[in-house]
C-alpha cells in the first residue's frame, strides 16, 4: 500500500483538527509530500508539528473561490506535481427547516459543497497531468442518512456524494487517468459537534438546552472513532482504489439500513432524534 503514496503530493484541506490532521499525519508517515490547507493558522502550525516530514501549509478558506484557485499554483509552484487532493474541510449546523435562514444554508454550503467543487476544479488539471491522480472527497453518513434538524449539513453531503461520482463517471467515460473516491465517515472523535455550537453563537443564535444536550452526547457516545484509526481505513480505501469508502462500524450499519430499509430507517433517527432533544 504504500507505493500509492511514496513520493507523491498530496493536498489536503481542513488539515488543521481532526480527519484532516490526522491525513496529513498518516500520509507524511506513507512517504507522501503533503501540502496542508485550513482557515485556523494555529492549527495548521500543530499539524506541520506533527508529520514526519516538512510540511507545506497555506491559510485557505475553501469556500473561497479564487483563494483556492491561488492555492493550487503555488503548491504546483513548489512541488511541481499533484498527485492527490483529500477535499476534507467542512462544518456542521443543526437547525430545523422551518426556522433556519437562508443564510444559515449557504454558510454550510459554502465550506460543505462549494469548498469541495473549488478544491477539486482548481487540482484536477494537475491530477490529469500527473499520469496517476487521485480526488478523495469527504462526505458523511449523512450523506445516504438523512437526519431531522440537519437539513443544512446533510443537504451537503448528499451533494458532495452526487458531484463526487459524477466526476468518477466522467474520469472513466473521458479515460482520464484519476481515480475518485468519496468518503462516509460515521462517528469520528472531532470538535465538529463543538463547533457546530461554537458556530451557532458566534452567528447570534441562541443556544438552547436541547442544542447542548445533543453535542454532550454526540461527544460522549456518538463521536467514538479515533481520527488517526479514520485516516487509516480512508488512506487504505484509496490504496485499494475503492470508489466508496466507509469509515466506522456505524458508517456500515447505517449503508446497510438504509438500503434495505429506507422508510424504517428514517422512522428510527426520528425516533432517536426525540430521545436526543427530549
Amino acid at each position: 500500500m504504500t507505493s500509492s503514496f511514496f513520493d507523491k503530493t498530496v493536498v489536503v484541506t481542513g488539515a488543521g483538527s481532526g480527519i484532516g490532521r490526522a491525513l496529513a499525519v498518516e500520509l507524511s508517515r506513507r512517504g507522501a509530500r503533503v501540502s496542508g490547507s485550513d482557515v485556523d493558522e494555529t492549527g495548521l502550525k500543530e499539524t506541520a508539528a506533527l508529520v514526519s516530514g516538512d510540511m507545506h501549509t497555506a491559510v485557505v478558506d475553501a469556500g473561497d473561490r479564487e483563494a483556492v484557485l491561488r492555492y493550487a499554483d503555488e503548491v504546483v509552484a513548489r512541488f511541481g506535481v499533484v498527485h492527490q487532493v483529500y477535499n476534507n474541510a467542512g462544518i456542521a449546523f443543526s437547525r430545523s427547516v422551518q426556522d433556519a435562514t437562508w443564510a444559515d444554508y449557504e454558510r454550510v454550503f459554502r465550506v460543505n459543497l462549494n469548498g469541495v467543487i473549488h478544491g477539486t476544479q482548481a487540482f484536477l488539471p494537475h491530477l490529469v497531468a500527473s499520469g496517476d491522480g487521485h480526488v478523495v472527497n469527504v462526505s458523511s453518513l449523512n450523506g445516504y442518512l438523512a437526519q431531522p434538524g440537519m437539513s443544512q449539513y446533510c443537504a451537503s453531503k448528499f451533494a458532495v456524494r452526487g458531484f463526487t461520482e459524477c466526476l468518477a463517471a466522467e474520469m472513466l467515460r473521458d479515460r482520464l487517468p484519476v481515480k475518485v473516491s468519496v468518503v462516509h465517515p460515521g462517528g469520528v472523535a472531532t470538535n465538529i459537534a463543538n463547533n457546530s455550537v461554537r458556530d451557532a453563537q458566534a452567528s447570534g443564535r441562541e443556544v438552547t438546552e436541547a442544542d447542548e444536550r445533543r453535542r454532550r452526547i454526540y461527544n460522549e457516545k456518538l463521536l467514538r472513532l479515533p481520527p488517526a484509526e479514520a485516516a487509516r481505513i480512508i488512506l487504505d480505501g484509496v490504496a485499494k482504489g475503492r470508489a466508496r469508502i466507509r469509515v466506522g462500524s456505524d458508517a456500515v450499519f447505517v449503508d446497510l439500513l438504509v438500503r434495505l430499509l429506507p422508510t424504517r430507517a428514517v422512522r428510527l433517527v426520528s425516533a432517536v432524534e426525540r430521545v436526543l432533544v427530549r
